[in-house]
């Protein structure tokens, strides 16, 4: 199937991607060079509001009524080649970075970690590697921007967690995050490699590959190593052990920005293995949807059973996981639409609950939900924040969540029947229960210690307030007016579930027969060319 591709001159003044990608690379070079802490703080602010404001001019240029890729750049030099561009798998996860980093930044002013110019510096770097890497559209360089993404989060771990073993969180995860890096370079040179013959040359371009993919090789191989070593970025079951500890000690602020990083996993399953191998990737549903229904209720129990509202909420992330997978294994519009959606609502909602509890971490210093309580009558705005983003979660009415969620469960209805469908919206009770229990015992239950005194100079209330608007508008916002969110995803989301004709549309050959079966034989040369026509 062919793809329209569309230059950023046709729409843009001037590279809008690249700009996006070097704005908050340059506040963190001055911002590393910069004397004072005060100058500092400058820099990233100016860096993460220039961002912001390109964010915003992506939306108005971006054209959401032809599929395809648009504000497309490349360059090649000395056989090395470099082509960023944006389409409705991606587009929404860029003004979502700009948005948390710079609520991220205003998070730190309340905090200990405002003089702080190495902190803010790797703020603004992880800004840089998200954006680049939601962007790319070489295998490679997407590969290299998740390398480089353990820079900064293994130097705000360590420079600026808040636990014991800061350092053997890291090796925690590096462990897990090399391996899923290493399974991902492997798919991509199979990818790669796997396309040279006489007319096809190497190369690691995105649209060139998926173009040529009927030609592929080691398909099934392509397809678990690059499934794996992203099921570790998103993360799914049983691929989630670094998330916990790295929750649990880390830094609130980075761990905003990170909660979009997650998201980097499910968006590379959609732009990088349902386009390439979309005949393995049906093969391989049943097992994969296995999975995430197993990270659904093995996220929400254990988030049941923790005493830390941290670990709770990386637990939750976990069982979210689940859910975006089966999403996205659905193969239909209405199941991708959801899932891309969700993303989105899911990022900014829990990045709502992690300000809160740090913020409550600031004042009483513990994120033990035994030491906690009794917070609603002196902490009101933090607890309505996290309430706001708590029903979100839940995908109540009113919130992006309840659309998203009704698009994906018709998805999954339409692909694999109403238990599926039950077994997640059990689940997602089961979220409901333990996030609302979590609120009881943070802001409503008894107070299990006396709390120290409230300061109103030491803890701004201006900028908590802001944070909650901020959030609550946009969460409140899109949820009652979701049409402009979805237009930006549903044409490509169509042509995605194209690539699968047999999900979700009467077979072609003819009404009277019976319907193919879903899983093609293997090597059944047919089959693929019809499905890369």
């Amino acid at each position: 199937m062919d793809i329209t591709v569309t230059s950023w001159s046709e729409s843009a003044a001037f590279p809008l991607l690249t700009a996006l990608t070097l704005v908050p690379l340059a506040a963190m070079i001055a911002i590393i060079f910069s004397r004072t802490a005060k100058i500092a703080l400058g820099f990233g602010f100016a860096g993460a509001s220039l961002t912001l404001l390109l964010s915003i001019y992506l939306l108005t240029v971006f054209d959401s009524a032809t599929p395809g890729i648009h504000l497309v750049e490349q360059v090649h030099f000395a056989g090395l080649s470099y082509r960023v561009g944006v389409d409705g798998t991606n587009v929404l996860f860029i003004p979502l970075t700009a948005v948390l980093t710079l609520l991220a930044l205003i998070y730190t002013l309340i905090t200990r970690h405002v003089t702080d110019r190495l902190f803010i510096a790797c703020l603004l770097g992880y800004e840089t590697v998200l954006i680049g890497a939601f962007a790319a559209l070489n295998v490679m360089q997407f590969w290299l921007w998740c390398v480089l993404e353990l820079i900064p989060v293994a130097l705000l771990t360590i420079h600026a967690g808040t636990g014991q073993n800061r350092r053997w969180v890291v090796v925690q995860l590096l462990q897990y995050w090399v391996s899923g890096l290493l399974m991902t370079l492997a798919g991509f040179l199979l990818l790669a490699f796997g396309l040279i013959d006489a007319e096809h040359a190497l190369t690691f371009d995105w649209l060139t590959l998926k173009q040529n993919n009927a030609y592929l090789h080691d398909e099934v191989l392509i397809f678990v190593l690059l499934f794996f070593g992203f099921a570790v970025r998103m993360p799914l079951f049983p691929f989630h052990g670094w998330l916990p500890v790295l929750a649990e000690q880390g830094t609130v602020a980075s761990a905003v920005i990170y909660l979009v990083g997650l998201k980097l996993g499910i968006y590379a399953v959609i732009r990088f293995i349902l386009p390439m191998v979309p005949g393995v990737a049906e093969q391989w549903a049943g097992f994969v949807v296995t999975l995430g229904l197993i990270s659904i209720f093995y996220g929400a129990l254990l988030a049941l059973m923790q005493i830390n509202i941290r670990r709770l909420l990386a637990f939750a992330v976990i069982s979210q996981t689940g859910m975006l997978v089966i999403g996205t294994f659905c193969f239909n519009e209405n199941g991708l639409e959801g899932s891309l959606l969700l993303s989105v609502a899911y990022g900014l909602a829990m990045a709502g609950m992690l300000f809160s509890v740090g913020l409550i971490y600031e004042r009483c210093r513990t994120a033990y939900l035994p030491r906690l309580g009794g917070l609603f009558d002196t902490n009101g705005t933090l607890a309505l924040l996290f309430l706001i983003s708590a029903l979100s979660t839940m995908v109540m009415p009113g919130t992006p969540g309840f659309d998203a969620a009704h698009l994906l469960v018709e998805g999954i209805i339409e692909e694999d029947g109403w238990l599926l469908a039950i077994a997640i919206l059990v689940g997602n009770v089961m979220s409901a229960g333990f996030l609302l229990w979590a609120f009881q015992r943070v802001f409503m239950a008894n107070p299990k210690r006396a709390r120290q005194p409230y300061n109103c100079a030491h803890h701004p209330v201006w900028k908590e307030r802001f944070i909650t608007v901020m959030i609550c508008l946009l969460l409140i916002g899109t949820g009652f007016y979701t049409t402009p969110w979805l237009n930006f995803i549903d044409q490509d989301a169509a042509a995605i579930g194209k690539q699968f004709p047999m999900h979700g549309a009467q077979s072609p050959v003819d009404d009277k027969e019976v319907q193919a079966p879903r899983i093609p034989a293997v090597g059944d040369t047919s089959t693929k060319d019809g499905q890369h026509e």
